[in-house]
């Protein structure tokens, strides 16, 4: 609308249209708090997961280092066997 147009209008339409910019003015506010919680939400969500994935990694760094270390006990229990099975047989 142009400012000839605007100016052409009665106080009580003017006054109306001021009216419904102020609803639509809300209407868009709480639209945009609703979004920006939302977002707020979702970065949230991304930051957690990101906490949960490197817990993960670390959990599975914890896991392979114990399998290492259970490896190495196997091997070593059955190399002792083995050798103490030689000894045992020069014995004989």
């Amino acid at each position: 609308m142009t400012d000839q147009q605007l100016k052409r209008l009665n106080r009580s339409k003017l006054l109306q249209m001021l009216l419904e910019i102020e609803r639509e003015n809300e209407t868009l506010r709480a639209r945009n708090k609703e979004l920006e919680e939302k977002m707020r939400k979702r970065e949230l969500q991304l930051a957690e997961s990101g906490s949960i994935a490197e817990a993960a990694l670390k959990l599975n760094g914890i896991f392979e280092a114990a399998q290492k270390a259970a490896d190495q006990y196997v091997y070593n229990v059955q190399r002792r066997a083995a050798q103490q099975e030689k000894g045992g047989n020069r014995d004989a």
